[in-house]
């Protein structure tokens, strides 16, 4: 049995427009399991970006609580918070914020160093990864104006995955790229969840939601439904695209 690694207890987040509160999350409790492939859903507004920013420390909430195993993170400074997310968390957005004036290699390899002290065995470590996502040392030299869209993309996974964090959040990762470089990320991001790493992630499209295992779908800041689906397989796609399919249709996606 897998067991509990982040889990909310009444999350609220509120924001103020033009002296308006808009509540844009509503009491709400999930629970993130370990070794999950976690997509979340929902139409434009309904709070999947905000839910992903408080689960992963980004933001604060307004109220209610976040648990990270045994720990409430949600009471935790923003340095406390910082510190959690350099040792736990790997993050992977749809635009990624690669260091302009920095090459790929030293992208990845600066803040891997602020964890991790043994540069000898972190240098071997990144150009592991590099070539495990398919970037060759032709690409390790260049600079971010220098990539392509899905060459970033790899960029940004191998930097939220070299120090091994226990659980990885994306937002909309394959939102800008092309159909042949969506499935290249979405391959790398099944890999890490088979290797034992959580993955949540947000993302409107359905061939992207195929690759979790659980599917939960917001509206209006509440989980609507959810449903759990076979671990991801070419072999088992039409069941698992008819359940989710028939699933979305009830939320009325």
């Amino acid at each position: 049995m897998s067991s509990i690694i982040l889990r909310t207890e009444k999350l609220c987040k509120s924001f103020s427009n033009h002296g308006i509160q808009q509540h844009v999350l509503k009491n709400m409790d999930i629970e993130i399991m370990e070794e999950d492939f976690t997509i979340i859903m929902g139409a434009s507004g309904s709070g999947k970006s905000t839910l992903l920013y408080a689960l992963s420390g980004m933001d604060s909430p307004t109220l209610g609580k976040i648990y990270f195993g045994e720990e409430e993170i949600s009471k935790y400074t923003n340095d406390e918070l910082a510190l959690f997310r350099r040792k736990h968390c790997g993050f992977v957005f749809q635009n990624i914020y690669l260091l302009e004036n920095m090459s790929v290699f030293d992208n990845i390899l600066t803040g891997a160093l602020v964890i991790q002290k043994n540069s000898k065995e972190l240098i071997q470590k990144v150009k592991s990864l590099l070539k495990q996502v398919g970037l060759e040392e032709n690409i390790w030299s260049k600079f971010p104006n220098q990539l392509s869209g899905g060459e970033s993309q790899r960029v940004g996974i191998v930097r939220a995955i070299i120090n091994s964090p226990e659980i990885v959040f994306a937002d909309e990762p394959t939102g800008a790229l092309n159909s042949a470089s969506s499935i290249d990320v979405l391959d790398i991001f099944s890999k890490v969840n088979r290797e034992g790493q959580s993955v949540v992630m947000v993302t409107h499209d359905l061939k992207t939601a195929l690759r979790g295992n659980r599917i939960i779908y917001l509206k209006d800041g509440c989980i609507a439904g959810e449903v759990r689906l076979e671990p991801f397989s070419e072999k088992n796609m039409t069941a698992r695209r008819n359940k989710l399919q028939g699933f979305l249709d009830e939320m009325g996606w």
